[in-house]
Order: C-alpha cells, then structure tokens, then sequence
C-alpha cells in the first residue's frame, strides 16, 4: 500500500461534505431525506449572469487563458463594487481573483504562513479554516466565543491568545455557523488591537451581502485607513449570486500579499475558468434587483423557521443576523436523548427522522449542531415538524 503524506493523513474531510454525501447516499437509496447540509442557495444563478456567460461562450471570449490572476475587466468591476458597498476603490495590483473562496483562503495561508506561525480562529469557525492553516505548516489558535457572548470574540480574549508567534487573525462576519455579526464598534477595537501588535487581519465577507432584519454588515477594512492596510478582504459571488458552481473568489489588500498568492494560484490552478469571470463581471455590475430578491427569500425563511425550532425541546436557538444558518445548542436534546456526542446525536437524527445536519464538531462547537435554511419553506417547516416529533418520543 502507498505510504501517503503526513499532511492528508492528519487531515480531517469536511464535515459538511461528509454530512451532505451520507445524505445523498441515503436518498439514493430510496430513503426520504430532507436535507439541510450544504451552505449553498437553492436558486438557479440569475438569468441576466447566464446569459452573459453564454455570450462570452458563442463569442469564443472563453475559449483561452486568461492572467491567472485574474482579467483586468473583472478586477474593475471588482473595485467599482468595493466603491458601491465598501467605501472605498481598489487598485488592480491589490486584487486576485481565484477557483473559489475556498482556494483564496488556501492561496493566502500558503503565501504567508511559515512553520510555527500562529492563526487566531474564533470559535465556532467554518470548517475548513484550521485544516488549511495546517496544511500551511501554521497552527491554528482558537478562541472561544459562547452563545451567551452572542459568539463574538473580544479584545480580551484575543489579547490573552496573542503570542510572539501570532502572525494572522480570521474574522467571518457574518459568521458561518452562527450567522452573527460584528458591530462597528466591536471591530473597530479589534482592528485597533490588530495594528497595534502589527497581526494580519483575515476577514473573510463571503456573507456580507446577505443580513436580515435591519441588521448591518460593517467591513472591518472600510473603518480607518490603518485597518484597512492590516486587512486581507475574502470574498466571492457563491452565496449572494447563487453562483456555487461557477467557483469564483477574490480577495484584496497588500500588493505585496497578493502578488504571493497570484504566484501560489499561477502554479496550481492558474486562472480562473473563463467563462466564469464573464459571468461574475455580469453579476458585480449588472441588475441586483435578483439579488435582492433572494436576501428577502432567506429573511422571510429565517423569520419563519427561528421561533418553530426554538419550541422544539431541548434545542436553544439565538437569532441569526445573517448568512443561512441556524446553530441551535443541543446539550439538553442530547441528554434527553441520552447522547454525550452530539456527531452520534446528529446521524441518529438522521437515521430516525431523515433530517440530515451537520455537527457542530466541526465547526468547534460541541454542544451544537447546523441547519442551513438555504432550501424551499416547506422543506424547512416539515424538517422542523420531524425535530419536533423526534425530541417528544421519550
């Protein structure tokens, strides 16, 4: 047998992915399965972006490479949405463009992080965020931020996590999994302490267009000019365009940042796929009025969906302000249940109910557990319906 690398060998697969394939393979099967998985929209991509991305194909646009960091129309229109949305314009050399979020964040860790390096990681965090600082030669640091704190980190605790050897803080607001937001103030204490102790901010917006109910979604870049040289700024079309297929991410900030991840990119993917960067240079500066219309999709499910899970016994649900998830604290469901695990509370849910969700131990949080409400109203009503029942059968 092959002796594999060290480095997948220590590698944990995502939970969501492994949560969604034992979901689908049980739907295959014949099982009735209601899944709320995957963090992706069940809208089809807007029309107008679609349309864009056929033209650019029967005009053979799409045909070639493009630079692999990126085509300088799509860094335009990339900078003209920071002016719209962030405040503040971009120049070219201080934008990459990529497969996905997902390989941006992989591009940075990998052209900053050296052995030893030091990665601040509030808690709960996506999945995938410690895995590739690993992958890095970094190590992950987690901070703990509680329910009770509404899973918002201070300056205190970061503070109390800072070594000599802290090189990055991850920020995700609004946050995957608990749809939290950081206020102006709450960032700008932290972008302060950041410049103060010369840390890297790493805000990952891939959520930012996507708030309900009156909720603000505050850049930590657009609040000083000394932040926003601090801050590599993530962020992507997959959630706020219904574009998950397309696999298309940025990020933006330090020239010098981003030319070490052009250079990762160039000698692993090299660029983006084509007809992709049509599309999303279609989807930044074409009609929003869609987008809008999705947003308002999410809040009304969100409205709906937040106080019927919350009766449901044993599970503890704060409000989202934004991206699609719930993340209910289920330590009192698991011992009524009579589960110390909440990965095995999890697949049993599955196993009697056929609601398929994702641990929350991958996300750091082991008392809890995520339902993405990114799927039709009568979906999430009869999955919660199916909740309901479950923790009533004593």
């Amino acid at each position: 047998m092959t002796k594999l690398s060290d480095r997948v060998l220590s590698m944990q697969e995502s939970v969501t992915l492994q949560a969604a394939a034992r979901a689908k393979s049980l739907k295959a099967q014949g099982r009735d399965i209601l899944e709320l998985t995957l963090g992706e929209p069940d809208f089809v991509t807007p029309r107008h972006i679609q349309q864009e991305a056929m033209a650019a194909i029967e005009n053979g646009s799409a045909s070639f490479y493009t630079v692999a960091s990126g085509l300088p129309a799509l860094k335009e229109a990339i900078s003209r949405y920071y002016e719209t949305y962030y405040g503040y314009s971009v120049d070219q050399n201080d934008v990459v463009v990529a497969t996905g979020a997902k390989f941006i964040l992989y591009a940075f860790f990998m052209a900053v992080i050296n052995a030893g390096d030091e990665v601040l990681i509030p808690t709960p965090y996506w999945v995938s965020y410690a895995d590739q600082v690993e992958m890095a030669g970094g190590k992950p640091v987690f901070v703990e931020a509680r329910q009770e704190q509404h899973f918002k980190v201070t300056v205190d605790q970061l503070e109390q996590a800072r070594t000599q050897q802290t090189k990055v803080l991850l920020l995700n607001s609004p946050s995957n999994p608990t749809g939290m937001i950081y206020t102006s103030d709450e960032l700008t204490a932290i972008g302060n302490w950041a410049v103060e102790h010369d840390i890297l901010i790493l805000a990952d917006d891939i959520y930012g267009r996507l708030v309900y109910n009156g909720a603000i979604f505050t850049p930590i870049s657009s609040l000083s000019e000394a932040i926003r040289q601090q801050t590599i700024v993530v962020n992507g079309v997959s959630k706020t365009y219904a574009m998950t297929g397309w696999r298309v991410g940025w990020a933006t900030g330090q020239t010098d940042v981003i030319a070490a991840m052009s250079k990762i990119i160039s000698q692993t993917t090299s660029n983006l796929t084509t007809v992709s960067q049509y599309a999303t240079i279609e989807a930044l500066t074409g009609d929003q009025e869609p987008i809008e219309a999705m947003r308002a999709t999410f809040e009304e499910r969100l409205n709906t969906i937040y106080p019927l899970l919350n009766e449901v016994k044993g599970f503890e649900v704060v409000k989202p302000e934004g991206a699609f998830y719930l993340f209910p604290e289920v330590s009192e469901a698991m011992r009524l249940k009579g589960f110390d695990d909440v990965t095995v509370f999890t697949n049993d849910i599955l196993e009697q109910t056929g609601v398929a969700l994702v641990t929350g131990a991958g996300f750091g949080a082991p008392s809890h557990l995520r339902l993405s409400y990114a799927t039709d109203m009568e979906t999430l009503k009869e999955a919660v319906r199916r909740l309901r029942e479950y923790m009533e059968e004593m």
